[in-house]
């Protein structure tokens, strides 16, 4: 193991995540393990779920959708590789040769298209049915694997995830479509396929998706791709916002001859992609912008619906506050009003001054404001009477007791008459405020 991590340049790092890796999934072959987790940047983590997800028949865990996203075959833009030479020089000659083989091409790809849909209806194919497009990539790719190492590392997913994957990272997607029944494909895997500078650049550049023809995904790719040769190469990529196939490489070819030829086709179309990777990028950017503008504007809005809510309070608790001194204001008035007349009615009821003699009494009354009250009473008259009297005065208080000088003692408002509770001629009495 030491002497092939030495050839394929691997740190002891990434040979114990292979060790790792081969322990919690159980797979033997160390090429696979290493490939996988290639595939994922040497994440141990997330190479393990993704086994796991496939063990449980779930996509890979790069896969968001599973429908595939529509691709476009644009026959006149497409660039058409075959391993014939030309016969000649170039110029007119060799533009002859390219439209002649362009209208081969095209007519070739209608009229099969039209016999295949006639056969269609004659005879059943198994192919078309297409029950487990998982199982079949997985099993090309173990198959693959055990006759022919090294190799690119494959996507191991179905055709429809690995479209949505190469599509949400704006990556290349190169489909190989392999066939057993053509003698060039063997010679193609061990050599080309094979080779160190090949798969170095495949695996930096693009996804790589592989099946056989004699499944029924790959059946099902081919001929959606229309390919006539095989091994197929097929390059896929974004391009005018569209998923693309914008070459094809039919027939077997030499390592250089390939790498070229992909060269070629990655530099014709990278343009497309760092148009569609600034345009996501700025997408991104302007959908960020308007979140944080949404954000500030709710924030903004939030705020000034508070202020609005503080307002409202503050004008509802100032309203409040006028009722309630309005009403405080009104019920003073009336409790006033209400006074005045009790006290009208009160000096109404009162007995009338008696002339002076032996059975009156004058007296003096201090009100609390030190105002001065003079009257007769007839000492019958009783205490409850002289309350009212005082009472009936507008400066007097609404609620007070009256008491004498000296000795001081409180006259006790009652039935008892002036002569019973010992008030005499020229007494002095205080009114005290009882709510002072």
């Amino acid at each position: 193991m030491d002497l092939e991590d030495n050839a394929l340049g691997l740190t002891s790092e990434q040979t114990d995540k292979i060790l790792q890796f081969q322990d919690l999934t159980g797979i033997e072959d160390m090429s696979i393990c290493r490939d996988v987790l290639q595939r994922h940047q040497w994440d141990l983590e997330v190479a393990i779920q993704e086994q796991l997800n496939i063990r449980e028949g779930r996509p890979s865990v790069f896969a968001t959708e599973a429908r595939a996203p529509p691709v476009v075959h644009d026959h006149i833009s497409q660039q058409v590789f075959t391993d014939e030479q030309p016969e000649g020089p170039g110029g007119i000659r060799g533009l002859f040769r390219y439209v002649v083989n362009l209208v081969v091409s095209m007519c070739y790809s209608t009229i099969s298209s039209v016999l295949n849909l006639l056969l269609s209806f004659i005879r059943n194919d198994d192919r078309r049915l297409v029950t487990d497009p998982l199982g079949d990539v997985m099993g090309f790719i173990n198959n693959y694997t055990s006759r022919f190492n090294p190799h690119p590392v494959f996507y191991q997913g179905t055709y429809a995830q690995a479209l949505n994957d190469a599509k949400n990272e704006l990556r290349f997607l190169i489909v190989y479509l392999h066939s057993e029944s053509t003698s060039e494909t063997q010679n193609f895997c061990r050599t080309t396929l094979a080779d160190p500078e090949v798969i170095q650049y495949i695996n930096t550049h693009a996804l790589f998706w592989g099946c056989s023809v004699d499944s029924s995904e790959g059946w099902r790719v081919a001929q959606s791709v229309g390919g006539r040769r095989y091994p197929l190469l097929c390059v896929v990529c974004m391009r005018e916002h569209r998923m693309t196939v914008v070459a094809r490489s039919e027939g077997a070819c030499s390592p250089q001859q390939l790498l070229q030829r992909l060269r070629r086709v990655v530099g014709d179309n990278e343009p497309h992609l760092a148009a569609a990777r600034a345009d996501r990028v700025e997408r991104e950017v302007t959908a960020r912008l308007r979140a944080a503008q949404d954000e500030a504007y709710a924030e903004s809005l939030a705020a000034d619906q508070e202020k609005e809510r503080r307002r409202a309070a503050a004008r509802e608790a100032v309203a409040q506050q006028e009722y309630e001194d309005l009403q405080r204001r009104q019920e003073e008035e009336r409790h006033k009003q209400e006074l005045v007349e009790a006290r009208a009615a009160m000096a109404a009821r009162l007995p009338c001054e008696p002339e002076p003699g032996n059975d009156t009494v004058a007296l003096l009354i201090r009100l609390p404001d030190g105002e001065r009250l003079t009257r007769r009473f007839s000492l019958r008259n009783t205490t409850q009477d002289l309350y009212d009297f005082v009472f009936s005065h507008p400066q007097s208080p609404e609620e007070f007791e009256i008491t004498t000088n000296f000795p001081k003692r409180v006259v006790a408002r009652g039935t008892s008459n002036l002569h019973e509770v010992g008030l005499k001629n020229r007494d002095v009495l205080f009114v005290n405020d009882i709510n002072a």
